[in-house]
């Protein structure tokens, strides 16, 4: 039987050049794919479909989280004005030893749904918290639960002697979770590998953990020229003398990243991750959102940690675009100032450049006929949102959380008339036990040790 939804009567903004933004517009799916995008596709009459109405609406793309450590949601606000050697120190090698299964369970829906309430309907899990392989099919299982679309990158166990010149290879264990969940890649969760770099593990680990990568089809995901004190490595040339920059490879952060290097990422296809927010606030350096942009890079955007960060997509937009523009102001006050980036640069990478990094542009990120339904309506008739001007500006500017009213994952509707479809309060539940349990083991640990 098919499925049919009309999404009639909101202002569109595509995110796709040629189709644009139309005021009044509707958009038909059919059996969760996006099949039409119009005026008026009822031609003024009924039309067999589920209709949403979305007068007083701005309908847009599902925006894309690139990079979010989703099992850390149990902890949320743990470190709200940490450095990037304290967070290291803390949850990578003290708080993320202490997980059980069941916390990365209970981590990941909680995170995938607090996502799905922003209106962030694709994520990339960065998933460093593969302590045994149960944690990777407890995190696995609970992204499937949550009805969000995301790219599940394996990573290595939370353990400090993983990170900092380290002999272990990446755990095999992937091979396992490739072959048992992601034998097809038209699912809503697609694999990828979290990858720790040059000088995070050693040149033979490197070279092992890039092999394994390209022998499993994964996408690599891997952070790169954020500052850490005693740590000073070039990753990405050294990546380059290795011979394993590829187009499969989103570099996150590059906030230390050489011009040189910027060249090198440019001229392999790569994609960008920034994390603003973050970056700003830990000490990573000044989110290179404009680096990018001089190299012919399109930026996406990731929340990173929720120890420290709101895991919504407006902060990272607003902070994207103050940050940047800041930077772009010289120091002699003759000058003008004359900054480029605009609001519209920031929802594309909010949109269609996530979904790029994450390499799922030919099925999500813009409302194109053809890709899958990923589509959130946000309320543009509220206190904070009322009068539209500039759509996009309501979007990027002024908009919250609050305002996200519908929020649909390949035409299946997740958030309706501002409230989740899920069992929030039994994924709250599960989130504080699991909070509780890891806490008091690291109280435990602490007298003990």
């Amino acid at each position: 039987m098919v499925e049919r939804t009309l999404i009639r009567g909101g202002h569109v903004l595509s995110q796709d050049d040629a189709i644009g933004e139309i005021a009044n517009c509707d958009v038909l799916i059919t059996d969760g794919v996006i099949t039409d995008v119009g005026v008026d596709l009822a031609g003024g009459g009924s039309i067999d479909a589920e209709v949403i109405d979305a007068t007083g609406t701005i309908v847009l793309p599902g925006f894309v989280d690139s990079h979010r450590h989703t099992w850390q949601a149990a902890i949320r606000g743990c470190l709200p004005c940490c450095t990037l050697d304290g967070y290291l120190g803390e949850v990578i090698a003290r708080i993320g030893p202490a997980y059980r299964p069941d916390d990365v369970h209970a981590s990941n829906l909680l995170g995938a749904l607090e996502a799905l309430n922003a209106g962030i309907t694709t994520l990339l899990d960065w998933s460093h918290a593969n302590n045994t392989p149960e944690h990777a099919d407890a995190g696995i299982h609970a992204l499937q639960e949550s009805g969000i679309r995301a790219v599940y990158a394996y990573g290595p166990p939370a353990a400090g002697d993983y990170w900092g010149f380290s002999p272990h290879p990446h755990p095999l264990d992937a091979r396992r979770v490739r072959e048992q969940y992601f034998a097809t890649d038209d699912q809503l969760l697609t694999f990828a590998l979290a990858l720790r770099g040059p000088g995070m593990c050693t040149p033979e680990v490197v070279d092992h953990d890039w092999a394994l990568a390209r022998q499993l089809d994964a996408r690599i995901t891997v952070h790169v020229g954020q500052r850490v004190t005693g740590f000073k490595t070039e990753m990405v040339a050294e990546l380059h003398r290795a011979g394993l920059l590829g187009a499969d490879t989103t570099y996150v952060h590059c906030n230390d990243t050489t011009d040189e290097e910027w060249k090198m990422i440019a001229g392999s296809g790569g994609t960008i991750s920034l994390s603003p927010y973050v970056e700003l606030l830990m000490g990573h350096g000044y989110p290179p959102y404009g680096k990018a942009l001089a190299y012919g890079l399109r930026p996406s955007l990731s929340v990173d940690t929720v120890t420290s960060v709101p895991g919504d997509m407006f902060t990272q937009m607003r902070t994207a675009l103050v940050a940047e523009r800041a930077l772009s102001a010289g120091d002699d006050p003759d000058i003008p100032f004359a900054p480029a980036l605009t609001h519209r640069d920031i929802l594309r990478a909010a949109t269609i450049d996530g979904a790029a990094a994450c390499g799922l542009d030919h099925r999500t990120g813009s409302l194109t006929p053809g890709k899958d339904a990923d589509i959130v309506l946000l309320r543009a008739d509220q206190i904070n949102t009322f009068p539209v001007v500039d759509p996009v500006a309501t979007v990027v500017v002024c908009a919250d959380t609050s305002n996200i009213d519908t929020v649909l994952v390949r035409g299946t509707v997740r958030k309706r008339n501002g409230a989740l479809t899920a069992d929030v309060s039994g994924a709250i539940a599960r989130g504080i036990q699991a909070g509780d349990r890891v806490q008091a083991a690291i109280a435990e640990l602490d007298l003990t040790s």
